[in-house]
């Protein structure tokens, strides 16, 4: 089967691509020897929400190589719009597959991002759990824009390193307009933002058990982990997502999907 990676589900003017893990980590794979250069969102609906009152962010979103479905309302409306074959690809099972298969193929990592020895943390968690995977770096990153001088430090870190994948978790939006503004300038093919993945795939937050990802449950499972910084998300933005997206549903309502056409960051897999 042929595609290409502009294979997207519009959710409120928001690019979701149509995929599954296996065919995110194939395209990840595939990208990291197509000489180009690139970054991955992994996007539910906080993020789609974001996007609502920024122009620039959706954007954002909608030149990344891949969007993936990190929620399952995300996949469910992907499932109405008649594309059976998308499914879940949230930021910490795509971490854990990707570094799986860079055990093996000898791509080289970074992992930017995380509270002070979280990066460290799951630097150890990794490795040991793959064999091979060689994980060249780690940054943890102040709670503020880098300066110039943190910028040199990040880009000497990398180059010396011949990190091929940024691994950026530093939580949406933030993540991905750091992806965005450093791309072109940092010495590395491609960046993933994956968010809370650092702190579970180090062991940090429990992840959600799969009853409750099959039942769209996930957002109830973080917010019983840490309620007091995500309540906010999760509660205001739920019932507007819903009340916006039965608008463009029914047609009341209709939002562009501002995809390039020639994007740098796009790539036929087969």
């Amino acid at each position: 089967m042929s595609a290409t990676l502009n294979d997207r589900v519009n959710i409120l003017g928001v690019g979701v691509s149509v995929l599954d893990v296996s065919t995110a980590v194939e395209t990840v794979n595939s990208f990291l020897h197509s000489g180009k250069k690139g970054y991955i969102c992994v996007t539910g609906m906080h993020g789609i929400m974001e996007a609502q009152t920024d122009p620039e962010f959706r954007q954002i979103q909608n030149n990344s190589l891949i969007t993936t479905p990190d929620g399952i309302p995300t996949v469910w409306i992907g499932h109405l719009m008649g594309h059976k074959n998308m499914k879940q690809v949230a930021g910490p099972n795509f971490m854990m597959e990707v570094c799986a298969a860079a055990a093996k193929n000898g791509s080289k990592h970074f992992l930017y991002g995380g509270k002070p020895g979280v990066a460290e943390l799951l630097k150890k968690t990794l490795t040991e759990r793959f064999p091979g995977l060689q994980i060249v770096g780690t940054y943890t990153p102040p709670f503020r824009p880098l300066n110039a001088e943190e910028e040199a430090e990040l880009f000497r870190m990398l180059q010396e390193s011949g990190a091929d994948v940024l691994w950026c978790g530093i939580s949406t939006p933030k993540q991905e307009r750091f992806m965005a503004k450093y791309i072109d300038r940092l010495p590395v093919k491609l960046m993933i933002g994956v968010g809370a993945a650092f702190d579970i795939n180090s062991g940090l937050l429990k992840d959600s058990p799969e009853w409750a990802k099959r039942c769209g449950l996930q957002w109830f499972h973080r917010l019983c982990q840490e309620p007091r910084r995500l309540w906010r998300r999760y509660l205001l933005n739920i019932p507007r997502f819903v009340y916006l997206y039965m608008l463009q549903w029914v047609g009341l309502r209709s939002y562009e999907l501002d995809l390039p056409k020639r994007s740098a960051h796009s790539l036929a897999r087969s």
